[in-house]
């Protein structure tokens, strides 16, 4: 019996146990399971949907020129659309950004065209692809230094000489213009001394004492700020340059091709609210100013708001259509073919070793894609209305503009004279036939392509200077000095140079070898 007692009181306590844990069981199920889906039911019951049926996130940095897509407008025309645009701060980690891109991190990017290449190279593939160009600096990014230490660009020929400037930075890559572009075989291969941002640049610029070799370059408004000083000048800046620094608007190619209505309705989105800053009397000042505070970055003085809306060109709808080829050439007031700016910029980081060769493979158009803009124009969109309305042309206070680069005008044998040097052009030798004017051939392939660079370089006149030896007759050389630098003028003129900003001119012969049979280019500008 005892026995018996014993084997009940267990089976009892046995029975409990497995009650306990039936119940704890059901009670977790129902703690964890069906309790948040019950929370859940009641919440979606008492809940409204939200207004926003995707989410597309922007990886960006702090630079004025992308305040547009940190405004109020473009959020609330995305808003109504059912799109939450969120801008992430990178700090200009070109890297990290495109890497956010492959990713799906991000899904939308702005980017220089010289960092998107790079970056891409460095990466090994091109997750990207450009839907528009958003601005182009016009004097926002510059070169200064101290008038007594370094009076023009040639001054930078020097064993001594160096650039202090920010790395992977468009002031990075105004450098690599100047060094790709200009004579400076001396300068060493080592020639730049990295820095931290503008900021820091221009500490270091205002604690120089005048007697180094230093080119500083930075970017608004600092500029303004280093030339404040006296003894302080401009070098060069990017107001010179012409479709080389230049910021785009990129999405990662994956979410284009899935979802291209939502990239249409950015781009849309996008050029309205620049169109809507743009017609308000002082908007794009007061767009600016403000984005400093979003940012974190120093406060902006009025006269240094209206600095940076004529030193950073917004591109419109209509010079969007002109960059992406959708205009004819009589329309598009000269502004470059996105193609070619790409492969102007390819030949620049080439020359100054960023890249062996083209990561592109001379494809430059896989770096681009026009049907988004193509179909806007199309559909005849207008930034101003709301809706496409077929047949209706805007009025002509509502038309954008196309702002292209102003012609060089024709200077007078006085202001020839003046011309204040900015540097010798870097080239390979021109050659000629012995004693003659003749251009060999393949002085002419240099020729074709030293035109090409001066596309690049369209507020500079040019200097065509005719050299020979100082043996023999001294007036027969001057004067094939002289057919020289006219052969050398009409074939680059007849490349499509305008006839206004160059001029043929012989030197006095000189004693040397075979440079002193050539021509030189030498790049000049008014005096300010």
């Amino acid at each position: 019996m005892r026995a018996v007692s014993e084997r009940t009181a267990k089976g009892i306590l046995t029975a409990a146990v497995v009650w306990v844990l039936i119940i704890a069981a059901v009670g977790a199920l129902y703690k964890f399971l069906v309790q948040p889906q019950v929370r859940k039911n009641t919440e979606e019951a008492t809940s409204s949907e939200s207004r926003y049926k995707t989410s597309i996130a922007v990886a960006a940095d702090s630079f004025s020129g992308y305040g547009i897509l940190r405004s109020e407008k473009i959020g609330e025309l995305l808003a109504a659309e059912g799109i939450r645009l969120s801008v992430r701060d990178d700090r200009a980690d070109y890297n990290a950004r495109l890497r956010a891109l492959r990713d799906g991190e991000v899904q939308m990017a702005v980017f220089t065209v010289d960092s998107l290449l790079s970056a891409c190279a460095r990466l090994g593939e091109f997750p990207a692809t450009i839907v528009m160009i958003v601005d182009e600096s016009k004097g926002a990014d510059a070169i200064v230094a101290y008038k007594a230490s370094v009076s023009n660009i040639e001054d930078l020929n020097s064993e001594s000489a160096a650039f202090v400037l920010t790395p992977d930075s468009p002031s990075e890559f105004l450098a690599r213009v100047t060094i790709a572009n200009f004579n400076l075989p001396r300068l060493p291969e080592k020639w730049y001394r990295p820095a931290n941002g503008a900021e820091e640049v221009f500490s270091e610029f205002t604690s120089d004492n005048g007697k180094e070799k230093r080119a500083y370059v930075l970017w608004e408004p600092y500029v303004s700020r280093a030339l404040e000083r006296d003894d302080a000048h401009l070098l060069i800046d990017s107001s010179n340059l012409k479709g080389l620094i230049v910021d785009v608007l990129v999405a990662q190619r994956s979410f284009l091709q899935s979802k291209p209505e939502q990239v249409r309705k950015v781009v849309e989105a996008y050029l309205r609210a620049l169109y809507q800053y743009d017609r308000e009397p002082g908007g794009i000042e007061k767009l600016f100013a403000e984005d400093m505070g979003k940012t974190g970055s120093s406060s902006l003085a009025p006269d240094q708001a209206k600095r940076l809306t004529q030193t950073i060109r917004l591109k419109n709808t209509l010079e969007n259509y002109a960059h992406f080829g959708l205009l004819p050439e009589s329309e598009s007031k000269g502004l470059t073919h996105l193609e070619d700016i790409i492969g102007n910029i390819t030949r620049i980081l080439i020359r100054t070793g960023v890249f062996e060769s083209d990561p592109l493979k001379g494809r430059a158009p896989s770096l681009f894609y026009d049907r988004i803009l193509r179909q806007l124009k199309d559909d005849r969109f207008h930034p101003a209305s709301l809706g496409l309305v077929q047949g209706v042309e805007p009025g002509a206070g509502d038309r954008e503009q196309i702002r292209g680069e102003e012609n060089l005008g024709t200077l007078s044998d006085q202001q020839w004279a003046q011309l204040v040097s900015v540097g010798t052009l870097s080239a390979r030798p021109i050659r000629f036939a012995r004693g003659t004017a003749r251009i060999n051939l393949q002085s002419e392939r240099d020729l074709d392509e030293l035109a090409l660079r001066l596309e690049s370089l369209p507020r500079y006149y040019i200097r065509v200077v005719g050299h020979t030896r100082s043996e023999g007759d001294v007036e027969a050389n001057r004067k094939l000095a002289q057919q020289r630098a006219d052969a050398a003028t009409k074939y680059v003129i007849e490349k499509g140079l305008s006839p206004n900003r160059v001029r043929a001119e012989a030197s006095e012969p000189e004693e040397g070898g075979g440079e002193a049979q050539s021509v030189t280019f030498v790049v000049g500008q008014l005096p300010y």
